[in-house]
């Protein structure tokens, strides 16, 4: 049986005792990922820094597994407000510029009263 990893990033740690995400094999799936400060964990109010967060520590989280964003297969978001796709496009396309190359992504209402406006979490597959 292959032996499962927990990958964690200091600056985003859960507070619950589960890690960012795990790792069996090829195969890493992430915990729920939100838009928090480094260091801070409070929410930012615009959506622009919550977003710029969150990809920020897809990133971080990936490569801590021993990959890159290119290994990211899906990534499935949860947006308050589903006007705000177009933001969310733009972080997107600048983390997967190329358009024949992007992971599949299914974004979702947010609900809740949190004052998180984004969350996500990501499957990625290493070759």
């Amino acid at each position: 049986m292959t032996e499962r990893t927990s990958i964690n990033i200091l600056d985003f740690r859960h507070l619950n005792p589960i890690p960012n995400a795990s790792r069996i094999g090829n195969l890493l799936m992430s915990g729920l990922i939100a838009g928090v400060d480094r260091g801070t964990r409070q929410l930012p109010e615009d959506l622009d820094q919550q977003l710029t967060n969150l990809f920020s520590y897809v990133q971080d989280i990936v490569e801590a597994a021993g990959g890159t964003t290119n290994n990211i297969i899906k990534m499935n978001v949860w947006l308050k407000d589903h006007n705000n796709r177009e933001l969310l496009n733009k972080h997107w396309i600048q983390m997967f510029p190329d358009e024949a190359a992007r992971p599949a992504r299914h974004t979702q209402q947010l609900v809740g009263d949190s004052k998180a406006l984004v969350h996500c979490d990501i499957v990625a597959v290493f070759t």
